[in-house]
């Protein structure tokens, strides 16, 4: 019994340390960080009355090749709009139209500063507003991305800014079969001309070039920069890195919050040839990519003037000489994080770990396998819930052996039961010798008093990746199961305290008890009494309301999860059942369920 008091208290713990933890460290700080941010936006749109870039951004050193931090566009005023479309409707524009964007290039600065994703909106309802990437400046939360020139300390040079005006050359429409050049004359002997190009999803080609038609040699340094201004509406949670990330080099991954960089103002990574850096949200992300190949300084920081965010980089020296014309270019990603896409861009543009644009998060191992899996069973079933249920019986299958193991040892743990309870009667309190007569009879019999957690333990980095793939996937966003669960990824939205919608009243969300979390907690208290009442008190209370708890804490939840669990929780209790049978051991379901409606006999002499 001391064996059997041990198992089950581990598991107990193990269950709670992922559900409390989860709701001590998500769930509430997630809901506290929402509204301090939003009351943040709110103080500083009331207060702003002007849009600037960064003033103080650094040049780059006297010595082309040393240390030199990313430039960002002079300072400029821009009047505030009260919308995004009155900032658009402020400058004259180039559109963009491809399969999945929609969007405008700002001819007053160059800038790729309007993005809009078709495929994606807001809700699932297909009538609400898509998915807002970039904004202009001047709009409530600029979000841009902008390309240019610096020259050495002290060069007198004409250069591009935020306030130039390009020419359009060619095509008025950026498409993928169509892409648009602007020029720009600096009256001095330079020519600056920049091409966008964009491809069927979301990866922009920017190349920039300078002619020099003057009698001396220029030296020039290329950089991009991504900009956004305050912190945007974030989950706030431990298990999702939304902020400012890049690969550098041999590097690996650098993540950085926006209340890090907040503090620090500036961040700069060493140089490397090979690399990427930009934002990203929870589903979308920009990013810019310099050729693999080309050095380049990245660089993020913060300005506490203007609250801009930005992550730039500084191209190496581009030398024109007189009568000739320098060229550089270099990648942008703006748009959805979707894993196929990511990994094809990794593979054939050589863009070095693009993969890890999606948080997989610490048990990557074990995370994107799992997605994968999903969605090879989507593509072959056409739905994303009946995806989770079968990769469920992939991973029974796969553990299949080791449940087994547990599930016969803890079927001769009950058949020894009547020598356990005679050697516990035999040495009565002497803790040592009961515990070593208990071992000897686990080695007789050949169990592992332990075995019994061995499905709790396997299956919670199953349930964490399960739970990380529904989370931060693209994929799982919007993604429908049957009935009332349009949304995988999102709480089941019916609730026990309004007779699921039959009473019109919107409870608070800690009353939001939906169906599926009602099944998965049936499922969870059938399995808990397919084992005997444990004799103690105590854990026959713990044991009964367990899963009440579990009920309540799972129900805000992602659906696609309490599904799985509840399909897992209804597998394991037949295996279980077919196992106890084949080795004898009577099922206890139906007795411990009786049992619970049966008024317990006072003992002899108990006069209560």
């Amino acid at each position: 019994m001391i064996s059997e008091n041990r198992n089950t208290i581990l598991a107990i713990v193990l269950s709670l340390i992922v559900l409390l933890g989860w709701q001590y460290f998500i769930a509430g700080p997630k809901l506290e960080r929402q509204q301090a941010e939003l009351q943040a936006q709110q103080d500083a749109a009331a207060t702003s009355q002007t849009v600037t870039d960064n003033p103080n951004a650094p040049q780059p050193s006297a010595a082309p090749g040393t240390d030199a931090a990313a430039p960002a566009p002079a300072a400029v005023g821009q009047t505030t709009f009260a919308s995004r479309e009155q900032a658009l409707a402020a400058s004259k524009r180039v559109t963009i139209d491809t399969p999945h964007l929609e969007g405008s290039v700002n001819l007053t600065g160059g800038r790729l500063d309007d993005l809009r994703l078709k495929e994606y909106h807001e809700t699932v309802s297909k009538s609400s507003p898509t998915i807002v990437l970039f904004s202009p400046s001047g709009s409530p939360n600029p979000y841009y991305a902008d390309y240019g020139w610096v020259a050495d300390p002290g060069a007198d040079v004409a250069l591009p800014g935020p306030a130039t005006e390009w020419t359009l050359e060619g095509e008025a429409t950026l498409t993928p079969e169509a892409p648009l050049t602007l020029s720009w004359d600096n009256g001095a002997g330079l020519l600056f001309k920049r091409v966008y190009s964009v491809d069927e999803n979301y990866m922009f080609t920017v190349e920039q070039s300078v002619e020099n038609t003057t009698a001396e040699e220029l030296t020039l340094y290329p950089y991009g920069l991504i900009a956004r201004r305050n912190i945007p509406e974030t989950n706030g949670i431990w298990i999702l890195h939304e902020g400012l990330l890049g690969v550098f080099g041999d590097e690996g991954l650098q993540e950085v919050d926006y209340s890090d960089i907040e503090e620090e103002g500036t961040i700069q990574p060493p140089k490397v040839d090979q690399g990427w850096l930009g934002m990203t949200d929870k589903y979308w992300a920009a990013t810019l990519i310099p050729f693999p190949g080309q050095e380049f300084q990245p660089g993020f920081s913060h300005s506490a003037q203007t609250g801009n965010f930005q992550a730039d980089y500084l191209g190496s020296a581009v030398s024109v000489g007189a009568g000739s014309t320098g060229e550089t270019s270099s990648y942008l990603f703006a748009g959805a994080k979707e894993t196929r896409l990511l990994d094809a861009y990794e593979e054939s543009l050589g863009i070095k770990r693009f993969e890890l644009l999606i948080d997989w998060g610490w048990f990557y191992f074990l995370t994107k396998p799992m997605f994968f899996a999903i969605d090879w069973f989507f593509h072959l079933t056409g739905n994303f819930g009946v995806a989770i249920l079968l990769v469920t019986v992939l991973v029974k299958l796969i553990f299949f052996p080791l449940a087994n193991k547990s599930y016969v040892s803890m079927s001769k743990m009950k058949l020894v039961q009547p020598q356990m309870t005679e050697i516990r009667e035999k040495y009565g309190d002497d803790k040592q010798k009961q515990q070593q007569a208990l071992m000897e009879l686990y080695k007789k019999e050949k169990i592992n008093p332990l075995a019994g957690c061995l499905p709790i333990v396997v299956q919670i980095p199953v349930f964490f990746s399960l739970y990380k793939v529904l989370y931060v996937t693209i994929e799982m966003r919007h993604a429908p199961f049957f009935g009332w669960i349009q949304d995988l990824s999102a709480p089941d939205p019916t609730t026990l305290f309004n007779l699921f919608g039959l009473i019109p009243w919107d409870p608070p969300q800690m009353l939001m008890l939906g169906v599926w979390p009602l099944i998965m907690g049936i499922t969870m208290f059938v399995q808990m009494k397919m084992n005997p009442a444990p004799p103690d008190p105590t854990q026959q209370m713990i044991f009964t309301w367990m899963p009440v708890i579990f009920t309540f804490m799972l129900a805000s939840f992602p659906a696609g999860l309490v599904i799985y669990w509840a399909w897992n929780n209804t597998l394991s209790v037949t295996q279980q059942y077919i196992i106890m049978r084949r080795q004898g051991v009577k099922v206890e379901l139906w007795d411990n369920l009786s049992g619970m409606f049966r008024r317990k006999k006072p003992a002899a002499g108990d006069k209560s």
